[in-house]
């Protein structure tokens, strides 16, 4: 199925986090975000080229994890019809007043229970006089600070059954499947979905604790592979837990560096942005089991970690 373009991308993250000012904290200062506002218990976050008012909000809560996940819609009349075939399916919650800078915001669940929400309005961010840049085409001038994440790139979740959520993106929200694992029995394990021009920018992963709900990791944008390398140095200098990587994944072709922020959340940085699907009638790329045991693109082993690990974290990890 083509892309419907009604969506037009992934917006912004609202993260759930136990430890909120060290977060806030990791954010500023590793990943080089900037602050815009606090408002009901949020903190608000951007990356430096984000043309809307924030990327990231952050809450303080019992333990870690994704709140909600926001799309922009690409026109109020793709939002209706997104809106209406969601409340047709039964998976609508209801609608409500945005974050700030934000419009009307239709709220709806996936398969999973993961909470998403879609809207259209939005306000353009003005930089500030201390942060306005020198180019009339970006939206705020390059940071210097830390890593330097230029955008939001994607978002993996965990979910109990892939193949249900990756065909409620694709029928409900118009997204297209890239990539895919499908097991020796015919299951799919993990699906790679984009609703751009990008490889992907949501992906459902199975959750091995059969446990609903949950965050694998979110993804920032690097402009170049050296920019990953550096923020590898940047995390052993500020004590910031390194998972996996750098490194180059097999699937999506995503040069990357896995670490956690302070409340638990996994944060990859990527060099992704080379890649992108412009085939109109692109065929989905299905990887086998056999395929997946040799690893990443250059042999690294996938860590252990990464099948177990994901937020909000679960007491005893029943792996099936």
């Amino acid at each position: 199925m083509p892309l419907r373009h009604e969506v037009a991308h992934l917006s912004h993250l609202h993260l759930n986090t136990p430890v909120l000012e060290q977060s806030v904290e990791f954010f500023v200062n590793y990943l080089g975000m900037s602050l815009n506002g606090e408002q009901d218990g949020k903190v608000f976050l951007r990356t430096w080229d984000e043309y809307e008012h924030h990327t990231i909000s952050l809450s303080q809560h019992e333990t870690s994890g994704i709140q909600r996940t926001h799309l922009r819609a690409s026109s109020q009349e793709a939002l209706n019809g997104r809106v209406a075939a969601i409340e047709a399916a039964g998976y609508g919650i209801g609608w409500e007043d945005g974050d700030p800078g934000y419009g009307p915001t239709y709220v709806f669940r996936d398969p999973d229970g993961h909470e998403l929400a879609l809207y259209w309005e939005s306000e353009k961010f003005t930089a500030p006089s201390e942060s306005k840049p020198s180019l009339k085409n970006q939206a705020q001038a390059y940071p210097g600070r830390g890593v330097g994440v230029r955008r939001l790139d994607h978002i993996n979740y965990l979910g109990v059954d892939v193949e249900a959520n990756r065909d409620f993106l694709r029928d409900m929200l118009g997204a297209l499947v890239t990539e895919q694992i499908v097991l020796d029995n015919g299951s799919v394990a993990g699906s790679w979905t984009t609703f751009t021009n990008k490889g992907y920018d949501a992906v459902y992963t199975r959750d091995r604790t059969g446990t609903s709900g949950r965050l694998h990791h979110i993804a920032f944008a690097t402009d170049t592979r050296a920019d990953i390398l550096r923020a590898a140095d940047i995390a052993l200098e500020q004590g910031v837990f390194i998972e996996t990587g750098p490194h180059k994944h097999a699937i999506q072709q995503t040069f990357f560096l896995y670490v956690y922020e302070p409340g638990g959340n996994r944060i990859e940085l990527c060099n992704a942005g080379a890649r992108l699907v412009l085939d109109p009638d692109w065929q989905t790329v299905n990887w086998t089991e056999e395929e997946r045991k040799k690893g990443q693109a250059w042999g690294l082993k996938t860590i252990d970690s990464f099948h177990t690990h994901g937020t909000p974290p679960v007491e005893a990890a029943v792996v099936h």
